[in-house]
């Protein structure tokens, strides 16, 4: 379906006249004190984890659904999503007195499929992924005729974001830059569309996950292009596609964007909780996470900022995941492989080494008679530059190193593996794997691969989020061909890790 498209004056008019606010609420605008006075910038949040439903999601979905027309509202409303929009399309239905029908993929976790009903949605579990429910959710409205909401690429639900520009105006007129996380695009086209014509002196930044960026991808090519696949962790802008309008506005009214990593939003998220008592999802926390990197990259001073704090569904067992990984984000903590004499008092000497330095971890088990290798967490005050300053001390001092800090393997899987080898020489190939978490994704993996393949090595763990991951290693011999092929089948995201160090240090037989 090819959509109207608004210029910028009609977009003014229509964010100006938005009905949101008969079921959203202005949300505040906060100040950090504490990240403040670490960035030496004046840093305010916008927090719509404040929502009825803890997403700015609400408005756009409010914003489309209230203009239907008399007919579309009774044929009712359907449409695709994994979390925020549909609870906001939920409530916004509910309020309006109109039926609606959301499908989900069926790895969404029950927290999330409960908060839907409760809101008085039907909630249907279809697909693998996004994808393939919003793609049924499509072929249900044309065959049913419910009238479908998007996520993000219509100009009435760009207009409802934008209210949330309005509001920022109106909290702080003085601002210097704004971030705003991208996914779909939605909320960064209204809230840049307004802001460009209000107060073009004030800066809007994107913000994208890098397993997710697909605005910049856009930007490279010069138009919306698909990622191959999309990170998980943060699930709220784990989008392949930016939409055709989103990416016509941000093309034309963003100043800049930024990527960041997983350990950029968890950092962000623990910043977040310490200095407002919020806990943002790691979509809601991205706008920051970028922001901090942003200061960094081009030391900017005393400026106001501003960042949206998009959403606060999180799932509760995937903080211990975010507890691990704030540190390295923000360059507090540096993971090492060393090696050290087996003696007696070699540890101590290690420690000694560290001048004062506190160990976070320390994991071990005896090799042989003469070195053992030990994976080793150092906590750092001083950040990147303190981390190579420690890796050439331990060096100068005799120690072989290796730094793990930035090796997804070794924080995901290996720290949890230190220790074990095979008794044996064995020909084996390591492989990681990711899959959507529903019943039987393990279960399809192991019958696929193995019963064909002796396992030598297997380490799974469920970081409390819709998707898990496995490292794997097997003994393939001389059947290279038939593995690739049954990978195929799999169907799930993979990678060859035979040759990452932190698996060839602490678990490769000799």
């Amino acid at each position: 379906m090819k959509l109207t498209q608004l210029d910028m004056t009609e977009y003014l008019h229509t964010i100006l006249r938005s009905p949101v606010y008969e079921v959203a609420q202005i949300t505040p605008l906060q100040k950090m004190q504490k990240t403040s006075l670490r960035f030496k910038n004046t840093i305010l949040v916008k927090r719509e984890d404040r929502q009825i439903v803890h997403s700015f999601k609400l408005r756009g979905a409010y914003a489309m659904i209230s203009g239907l027309t008399k007919e579309q509202k009774m044929g009712g409303v359907i449409t695709a999503s994994a979390g925020n929009h549909a609870q906001g399309v939920a409530l916004s239905a509910n309020k309006l007195g109109i039926k609606s029908l959301i499908i989900m993929p069926i790895s969404t976790s029950d927290i999330k499929v409960d908060a839907v009903r409760t809101l008085g949605s039907q909630v249907k579990l279809f697909g693998n992924n996004f994808d393939e429910a919003q793609d049924h959710a499509i072929s249900l409205s044309h065959k049913e005729g419910y009238t479908f909401v998007p996520p993000f690429n219509h100009p009435a639900v760009i207009a409802g974001q934008g209210t949330l520009a309005m509001e920022l105006l109106q909290q702080d007129a003085h601002l210097d830059r704004i971030f705003v996380p991208v996914g779909g695009g939605g909320l960064a086209a209204g809230v840049s569309v307004l802001i460009k014509q209000l107060m073009p002196q004030i800066k809007v930044i994107a913000v994208e996950a890098e397993d997710s960026a697909c605005l910049k991808a856009a930007l490279n090519v010069g138009y919306p292009i698909a990622l191959s696949r999309v990170g998980l962790f943060a699930e709220g802008v784990a989008v392949k596609k930016i939409g055709d309008e989103t990416f016509r506005l941000c093309q034309k009214y963003l100043d800049d964007i930024i990527t960041v990593n997983n350990d950029n939003i968890c950092s962000a998220m623990k910043d977040i909780f310490e200095d407002v008592r919020a806990i943002a999802e790691p979509a809601g926390a991205l706008a920051l996470a970028g922001m901090k990197k942003y200061i960094k990259k081009y030391n900017i001073r005393n400026e106001k900022l501003a960042h949206i704090l998009s959403g606060a569904n999180v799932n509760f067992h995937g903080l211990r995941y975010v507890s691990e990984r704030c540190e390295l984000g923000e360059q507090r903590e540096a993971l090492l492989a060393v090696i050290i004499p087996e003696l007696q008092g070699s540890f101590l000497k290690f420690c000694q080494t560290l001048h004062g330095r506190f160990v976070t971890e320390f994991n071990y088990r005896y090799a042989n008679s003469d070195y053992a290798y030990i994976f080793v967490g150092i906590r750092l005050t001083n950040g990147l530059h303190e981390r190579c300053e420690l890796i050439n001390q331990l060096t100068f001092s005799g120690y072989k190193v290796i730094d793990l800090s930035d090796d997804e393997i070794a924080k995901l899987h290996v720290r949890y593996m230190v220790g074990g080898r095979p008794s044996k020489p064995i020909y084996e190939r390591l492989f990681s794997f990711e899959f959507p978490e529903s019943p039987g994704a393990l279960l399809k993996f192991l019958k696929t691969l193995g019963t064909h393949w002796n396992i030598s090595l297997f380490h799974y763990r469920n970081h409390g989020a819709d998707h898990g991951r496995v490292l794997a290693a097997f003994e393939i011999g001389n059947n290279e061909q038939r593995f690739q092929k049954h990978l195929s089948e799999l169907g799930y995201h993979f990678h060859d890790e035979t040759k990452n160090p932190a698996f060839r240090f602490f678990l490769k037989g000799f």
